[in-house]
């Protein structure tokens, strides 16, 4: 009766040491490519740091400045200047009242299908 216990104690721990084995093989091949992966992270975070010291480099305006004077003329660049937007006078002030006639006048001629503003906006683009 007690060989019978001691050779299935015998087994068990021999079933039990198989297990832990595996587990401790499982762990250190997870933690191998835990380091790996963390290995590759960290050269990608040096070649984004490079990266991003190159953009600050190629962006700046002292940079950007001579090349753009030296392709000018294919580029077909020229400087803004304000008064070709036109001036603040040209801009026509908000009425003291609104107009009611017009604005019913502008709903029924939309519920019709004309569009009034739409027909003025191609006329301005014709010009």
């Amino acid at each position: 009766m007690i060989k019978g216990v001691n050779l299935i104690l015998f087994a068990t721990s021999i079933v039990a040491l198989v297990v832990v084995y595996g587990l401790k093989f499982q762990t250190e091949s997870v933690q191998r490519e835990k380091f790996a992966l963390q290995h590759q992270i960290s050269l990608q975070k040096q070649q984004l740091s490079a990266l991003q010291a190159d953009w600050a480099h190629f962006s700046q305006p002292s940079y950007i400045a001579p090349i753009v004077e030296r392709h000018a003329q294919e580029l077909g660049l020229a400087y803004i200047d304000a008064r070709q937007f036109g001036k603040i006078t040209d801009i026509p002030m908000r009425p003291e009242a609104t107009d009611d006639a017009a604005l019913d006048a502008l709903f029924r001629a939309l519920d019709a299908g004309i569009d009034p503003i739409g027909d003025k906006l191609s006329e301005i683009l014709d010009q």
